[in-house]
């Protein structure tokens, strides 16, 4: 593969390993960092490359391998990060302030009822174990195969296997506890609360009609909401939304005030 080839490829691939690596960091300035050194390190092992997998698989390898060493020291969050983000914000005027600006001045700054359920997915998933996390995005939201992760992360099919099994089932009983959308028991109303914030003439039982995960919530199995939740986040780019400016915002929020937590609990 010539210089130029590596160059095309990695351009065709850069948007979904910028969302992939957003993902797992929940950093902008981490993942562009991230995305940069991603390329600079596969044009130096470019003569590694013999073609046991296709250009993406290698390209992701070298990105889950850097960002793997980018959080092995940093301690995973917690499954209840928004409850903790939500009193933070209530409690940030200048925040809420910004929020507002932006939800009324950009572009990108839309609520919308399915960007914010890719979003807490961001949140939540970052409970997993490291591998775990990684299994999942790469399986459910980009695609892979399992004989491609277990190529990504260097382990065996059964190791990957055992991932998923473990991160999905972890996943759905923390959504099925929490997430009132698909649970009238569930704890968490983030979702009407910022539409009624952001929305107010809009009515939110009717957005949330339009989503096929809230209206299966009252005869789906808890995998098959999963997996229509899985669905609505393949079919957004964190970074190119109607909502992409409103939700980073967000989560740079987020990152700080569970970077905070972590601290003080570790104190």
């Amino acid at each position: 593969m010539t210089t130029e080839q590596l160059t095309s490829a990695f351009e065709q691939t850069r948007g979904q390993l910028k969302s992939f690596l957003l993902r797992m960091t929940a950093s902008v300035e981490d993942t562009e960092d991230l995305v940069q050194d991603t390329y600079i390190k596969a044009s130096q092992k470019l003569s590694t490359f013999r073609g046991d997998s296709s250009v993406k698989t290698w390209l992701f390898t070298i990105a889950s391998n850097l960002a793997r060493d980018n959080l092995r020291a940093k301690r995973r969050w917690v499954a209840h990060v928004t409850d903790i983000a939500r009193l933070a914000a209530k409690a940030n005027p200048a925040f809420l302030q910004e929020s507002m600006q932006i939800r009324t001045a950009s572009p990108h700054g839309q609520f919308e009822i399915r960007e914010h359920i890719a979003f807490c997915f961001t949140c939540i998933s970052k409970s997993l174990p490291l591998e775990q996390q990684i299994g999942i995005l790469l399986k459910e939201i980009y695609e892979f195969k399992v004989a491609e992760i277990a190529q990504i992360l260097d382990t065996t099919e059964a190791m990957v296997k055992y991932y998923l099994h473990a991160g999905r089932s972890k996943l759905i009983d923390i959504f099925e506890g929490r997430c009132a959308l698909i649970n009238k028991q569930g704890i968490c109303h983030q979702c009407s609360e910022l539409n009624g914030m952001y929305n107010p003439r809009q009515k939110f039982q009717e957005e949330a009609a339009k989503i096929d995960m809230a209206k299966e919530a009252e005869t789906a199995g808890k995998e098959r909401l999963f997996d229509l939740r899985l669905q609505i986040i393949q079919g957004i780019d964190p970074f190119t939304s109607r909502a992409s400016e409103l939700q980073l915002h967000h989560l740079e929020h987020n990152r700080r005030v569970m970077e905070e937590y972590l601290a003080k609990d570790a104190g």
